[in-house]
């Protein structure tokens, strides 16, 4: 619930997209920085391979964070949050090429009947359609988160999951400096409550409460709950910006969430065998 607050947060806080992000990225350091003192969480990265690899994701995550920002600016919550939940499909046909796992001719069925949900979600696919551009948008942020998780998962999965966050938006704060010296920051003076739920509910409390999850469940069962995501996105959007989603949203949707929760039985039926 509170990582599906970025979609309503996003799409109502008034400011250009990469200061809100530069103020999530710092706001969240801040926070996970204070955590990892006070449970004294290990802070030293081994390598400098691991460093770059620090650095790769974090430069994925904060284009997987624009884009998503951007779509929800263009379109609406739902699409955008509906567009972004093709990561689990696209992460199980790009993971062939990240490990030695065969490409399972299922996942190309899956990543057909995405297409066809993303379809029915914006039937207008030309350019001069903010919906479509709305959706263009989420499937390039899903495609950046997909990439960084595969990174992670194949190169730093073994430190500690909130140190890895702190890291990354660390760097992330650095990376995106620039923007504040020629966009426009003084939205935050009306803004900062919002960017502070942002941060700390969202970021820094929602993401670390998923990672600590994964503890009590295997991750295709944490992915299979996240399909709560989008849902409770819709619904906050509903309540506090009064979206209500049309019936294509809703089919095209439920086509996409049902692939998810598909995946997510099949992945679990095949660890329970090994």
């Amino acid at each position: 619930m509170f990582i599906s607050t970025s979609g309503a947060l996003g799409k109502f806080i008034e400011m250009p997209t990469p200061v809100i992000i530069w103020w999530r990225s710092f706001l969240a350091f801040v926070i996970l920085l204070l955590f990892c003192k006070l449970r004294k969480i290990r802070l030293t990265i081994s390598s400098r391979k691991d460093l770059w690899t620090f650095i790769l994701s974090a430069v994925f995550m904060g284009a997987h964070w624009i884009t998503y920002f951007y779509s929800l600016k263009f379109s609406n919550v739902a699409i955008g949050m509906l567009s972004l939940y093709t990561f689990p499909v696209m992460t199980a046909l790009l993971e062939p090429f990240f490990t030695k796992v065969k490409l399972d001719p299922t996942h190309i069925f899956l990543g057909f009947m995405v297409l066809v949900g993303i379809y029915i979600l914006a039937p207008e696919m030309t350019l001069n359609s903010s919906h479509a551009q709305g959706v263009l948008l989420g499937l390039l942020s899903a495609l950046c988160y997909s990439l960084r998780i595969l990174i992670l998962k194949q190169h730093v999965a073994h430190y500690n999951g909130t140190m890895l966050m702190m890291y990354q938006l660390l760097i992330l704060t650095f990376i995106l400096a620039p923007f504040l010296y020629f966009m426009d920051t003084s939205g935050i003076q009306t803004q900062f409550p919002y960017v502070i739920i942002l941060a700390l509910f969202t970021t820094a409390l929602g993401h670390s409460m998923f990672v600590h999850s994964l503890k009590y469940f295997t991750s295709s069962t944490a992915t299979i709950m996240t399909s709560a995501l989008p849902v409770y996105g819709i619904v906050i959007a509903y309540i506090f910006l009064n979206e209500i989603p049309n019936k294509n949203v809703l089919v095209g949707g439920l086509l996409i969430i049902s692939t998810v929760i598909i995946e997510g039985v099949r992945s679990q039926k095949k660890k329970k065998k090994i």
